[in-house]
């Protein structure tokens, strides 16, 4: 037990390190881009390549790791996190960006995974879901303080942030390769032959028309709201009220103190209150307006204010809505179809940012109009899901998850 302690407080500060390094970027790149002379489009672009990659190789690291054992991927995902860090900082062209960006995506997206499947490796039944949430903490941790560090750290020099991120990343390398044992024997790996898994795109398309189809909408949707605000925020303070990189960071750190406590404490109240459907509503609700009230923020406090109502409700639906998806499958069936949910969120995190930089290079306020008009209608179709009994019509989720992901 005393081992397993150990390998969790190491795997906790991996993805601390790994979730600052991107928390880091959040509050820095919209200056870095603007430094170069490019556009809402490229920083978009920038967003979104490293979310495509991470969707289409974490599930390719996945089935390497159960191939060739957990620990070599870590260390493979650690090591890339490092490398990236420092090609960021070390970037004077936005091809380096890209190229550094898209590699990042690739290499980093190699630890969550891995992460995730060690602890499913190393804990008992009971213990899983308290191993789990360690990993799940470390993010929130991570993503909390990197824009408050980048932003900080910033002040003084750009690339500042990303050399430290380099340096943390080669620290917690150093104890996975000496300190973390492997958790997959040889046994229970898979053939060296087999195939591996990339993406299943046909099983997401599919998966929308099955009866679990509009639940993955909304986390498409959901993730598209939130990237939206998150992937142009940056360069819009930057436009409109001539904010720094400490300003840009001391909101985006508070708005990250703000999802979390909403979604550690509020969201869980609130579904056993009132029930996920109607907290799902008013969750599109507040967003909605959250995006309309942030445009008409004129100074630091209304626009972390602003911020601020918009997040409340995209974090309150996060939880809700995986629950309800949970809820409508069988137990069985669960982990396939929270991995669509994952997918789904994945996707819109590659659109979210892409469609908010082309809409700035037309208007600084057309992402957040597009965006509430995007929870509008993501209100009105819940609104018309629920009274045609959507919430309540019970599904046979474990027969139709597992043909969507055939």
């Amino acid at each position: 037990m005393q081992t397993n302690k150990k390998n969790l407080i190491i795997l906790f500060a991996t993805m601390v390190v790994v979730m600052l390094g991107f928390g880091i970027i959040i509050p820095i790149l919209p200056f870095y881009v603007e430094s170069m002379g490019a556009s809402g489009r490229d920083l978009g672009l920038l967003m979104a390549v490293y979310a495509l990659m991470q969707l289409i190789f974490a599930p390719v690291w996945g089935g390497i790791s159960d191939k060739i054992g957990r620990k070599p991927i870590l260390v493979a995902g650690i090591l890339g996190n490092a490398l990236t860090q420092l090609l960021m900082g070390l970037s004077t062209q936005l091809w380096m960006l890209f190229a550094a960006r898209i590699l990042a995506g690739v290499l980093a997206s190699a630890t969550l995974p891995t992460a995730m499947a060690y602890i499913g490796d190393s804990t008992s039944e009971e213990n899983r879901s308290g191993g789990m949430g360690i990993i799940g903490a470390a993010m929130g941790v991570g993503m909390v303080l990197g824009p408050g560090v980048g932003g900080s750290l910033a002040a003084i020099n750009l690339s500042m942030p990303f050399y430290l991120a380099a340096i943390l990343s080669m620290v917690v390398l150093a104890f996975v390769v000496w300190m973390l044992p492997e958790s997959l024997p040889e046994e229970y790996r898979t053939e060296k032959g087999g195939k591996i898994q990339g993406p299943n795109f046909g099983a997401m398309w599919r998966a929308l028309f099955g009866p679990l189809g509009f639940l993955m909408l909304m986390s498409f949707l959901i993730s598209f709201g939130l990237t939206n605000f998150e992937g142009i925020f940056g360069l819009y303070a930057l436009e409109r009220y001539g904010y720094t990189p400490f300003q840009v960071g001391m909101i985006l750190m508070g708005i990250g103190v703000t999802a979390a406590v909403v979604q550690g404490v509020a969201a869980g109240k609130a579904a056993k209150r009132w029930g996920e459907s109607r907290v799902l509503e008013a969750a599109l609700f507040i967003s909605a307006i959250g995006f309309g009230l942030m445009l008409t923020a004129t100074n630091m406090p209304s626009v972390a204010l602003t911020s601020s109502f918009f997040i409340i409700g995209n974090a309150l639906m996060r939880p809700v809505l995986a629950a309800m998806i949970s809820q409508k499958s069988t137990r069985s069936e669960q982990g396939v179809a929270l991995g669509l949910h994952n997918s789904f969120m994945s996707l819109g995190r590659v659109i979210g940012p892409t469609w908010a930089g082309f809409m700035f290079d037309f208007n600084i306020s057309l992402p957040y109009i597009s965006g509430g008009i995007v929870m509008v209608i993501a209100l009105i179709l819940t609104v018309v899901w629920i009274a045609r009994g959507g919430d309540k019509t019970p599904h046979k989720a474990a027969e139709s998850v597992v043909i969507a992901a055939e």
